[in-house]
């Protein structure tokens, strides 16, 4: 046998397990590596949610707060003056809710998009009762006028959709405790 085909063969002895050495290390490696990766990623997903969780819950809260401040019955006591008119009342009334819009617009990061259209949606709904209310009291009429016309039509009504959003609220806080 040629010289340089035994140092040929001596060379592939020596390099193939040198090759299943190196591959086995490599492929070792690199699953240790996606794992810690996995693994800290896993941690740094539960160290998020125990800092988000708080935020999500004061979400809830604030926003189950606007629902309550944007209650016909709560914001036509904390806004009603002797002195207006049905149509100022009216306008009034539709600045507070707003007011109160703005002040918790920022919650909609913390809660899902559907629970927020649900809100948007009883604001909007409070906004066309005030609407289509006052158009049966004349504006030149007393706050009082509008006030009692408001507590007639919520009398008529058995869930507004502010109570369906309460609800939503409830409902979506408690699936994080």
């Amino acid at each position: 046998m040629p010289v340089w085909l035994e140092v040929l063969l001596e060379i592939i002895k020596i390099s193939v397990p040198a090759l299943i050495v190196f591959a086995t290390v490599y492929y070792l490696f690199k699953t240790y590596n996606e794992n810690s990766q996995r693994i800290r990623m896993m941690e740094l997903k539960k160290e998020n949610r125990n800092l988000a969780f708080p935020l999500k819950m004061q979400a809830y809260e604030r926003l189950a707060l606007f629902c309550e401040r944007i209650s016909l019955s709560n914001l036509m006591f904390r806004i009603r003056n002797e002195a207006m008119t049905a149509g100022g009342f009216r306008l009034a009334l539709m600045v507070a809710i707003q007011q109160e819009y703005e002040h918790n617009i920022s919650q909609q990061v913390y809660v899902s998009e559907d629970l927020w259209k649900i809100v948007n949606f009883a604001k909007n709904d409070t906004i066309n009762v005030i609407n289509l209310v006052s158009k049966t009291v004349d504006e030149n009429a007393s706050s009082l006028d509008l006030s009692r016309a408001i507590f007639t039509y919520l009398d008529e009504v058995k869930i507004t959709p502010l109570d369906k959003a309460r609800s939503a609220i409830s409902h979506e806080a408690s699936t994080y405790l």
